[in-house]
């Protein structure tokens, strides 16, 4: 069954999950759900927004929006999403704001499975574990220390995801106070000001949830750096761990990293209800 938005605050279970499909640059405009949603890209990079601030998350990600909250979604690159809908008073513990989480295995293979059960799941038996289960994994989900903070200034927003769309390690921020015609000195306090951290480590950030889906996906770490821009691979191989805390190469070879597709994906339709 394919749930349009009306229809989803009227399923008779605490949890509903959701799953599509985006082209690249699909954007979601702003909407809003009377539950909370756990929104995670299965593949892809997703931008978040709401009008107060925006977040960028990578795969092995996923972004709590608590309910009613106004939220807009921009995929960079082609986007799999699979998502949870949740009543009021499930997961109590997570933030009353939007935060970006780590997803670990468990939580994901969760995701997955929530996806592959009936929307009228059957409550007293596997399914209900299942799901108490992954709403304990959502409340204890630890925020991610290298999400990236999106400022809500249009013109400067717009830069960023300009810079998204086609990173490079070496831009400048003279190069991003050109073009905003403002002088320097502006635009170091407008980014303190916005995102919150300096431009080299929001640089170094968005670099990080660009690439992060490429390793996911096997691509060279060699060539993954030189297309962002960095001078060799071992300087994208510093930030990398500094930012992750392991070398590529070992992010590369962990087994628990390579996003699983669902069992029974090609079954179920992928409906055009939000992400």
């Amino acid at each position: 069954m394919v749930l349009q938005r009306d229809d989803m605050d009227e399923v008779p279970r605490a949890v509903v999950a959701l799953g599509r499909r985006y082209p690249p640059a699909f954007e979601l405009g702003e909407h809003r759900h009377r539950r909370a949603q756990f929104l995670y890209a299965a593949s892809g990079v997703m931008v978040v927004s709401t009008p107060h601030r925006a977040w960028v998350a990578p795969p092995e990600r996923g972004v709590w929006i608590p309910a009613e909250t106004p939220h807009a979604v921009k995929m960079v690159g082609s986007v799999q999403t699979r998502s949870v809908l949740i009543k009021a008073g499930e997961c109590a513990a997570r933030s009353r704001a939007c935060e970006v989480v780590a997803v670990s295995p468990l939580l994901r293979q969760l995701l997955l499975e929530a996806f592959d059960m009936p929307t009228e799941y059957d409550t007293a038996g596997r399914d209900g574990l299942v799901i108490r289960l992954l709403l304990t994994e959502i409340d204890k989900a630890p925020p991610a220390g290298f999400a990236v903070p999106f400022p809500s200034h249009p013109a400067l927003a717009a830069l960023c995801q300009a810079f998204l769309n086609r990173p490079l390690a070496s831009a400048t921020i003279d190069a991003f106070a050109d073009r905003l015609a403002m002088n320097r000195r502006r635009f170091t306090r407008l980014f303190r000001q916005e995102p919150g951290l300096s431009f080299g480590e929001w640089r170094q950030r968005a670099c990080l949830a660009v690439a992060l889906p490429r390793l996911a996906a096997g691509e060279a770490v060699t060539t993954i750096a030189l297309d962002l821009g960095y001078e060799s691979a071992g300087n994208f191989s510093t930030m990398f761990r500094r930012q992750v805390g392991v070398a590529p190469s070992l992010y590369l070879r962990a087994p628990d990293r390579v996003q699983r597709p669902s069992r029974n994906l090609a079954a179920r339709p992928l409906g055009p209800a939000p992400a």
